[in-house]
């Protein structure tokens, strides 16, 4: 019986690509089923509050399986991609550090609070869910 995987993306709104495409690659994975809690432009918390949006986020990466942290150096200036770190670490949620495609410097603020770091490849980044996921 195939497993369903809560998967919640800790990404930059400013590189939007980004996310896509990872989404892209686990759902068009045969025989891994995903549903994804994280906030995107397509489908933002309609809030300008950040008690309520920070409410909202905790909520999903509470219910999720595991947190895929997208870890491209951009991260590192991102006060939200810290407090979603931060906050999966807290309710003890793994984190998958995910490198993007070609990048050679990676955010610090990601890979200090994942289990495990993985390149951009389907297999590994699916190989690391399967063994990482609560």
């Amino acid at each position: 019986m195939a497993v369903n995987y809560k998967i919640f993306i800790s990404h930059s709104w400013s590189y939007p690509q980004d996310i896509e495409n990872l989404k892209s690659l686990l759902s068009n994975r045969g025989y891994f089923n995903v549903a994804f809690q994280e906030a995107t432009q397509n489908e933002p918390i309609n809030s300008q509050n950040a008690y309520y949006i920070k409410q909202v986020l905790a909520n999903r990466i509470s219910d999720s399986n595991i947190v895929l942290g997208i870890a491209g150096i951009y991260a590192s200036y991102s006060d939200w991609i810290a407090w979603e770190m931060e906050t999966a670490a807290a309710k003890k949620v793994p984190i998958i550090g995910i490198v993007p495609y070609g990048q050679e410097r990676i955010s610090a603020t990601v890979t200090n609070h994942s289990v495990e770091d993985v390149r951009w490849n389907t297999e590994s980044i699916i190989d690391a869910i399967r063994r990482h996921a609560r």
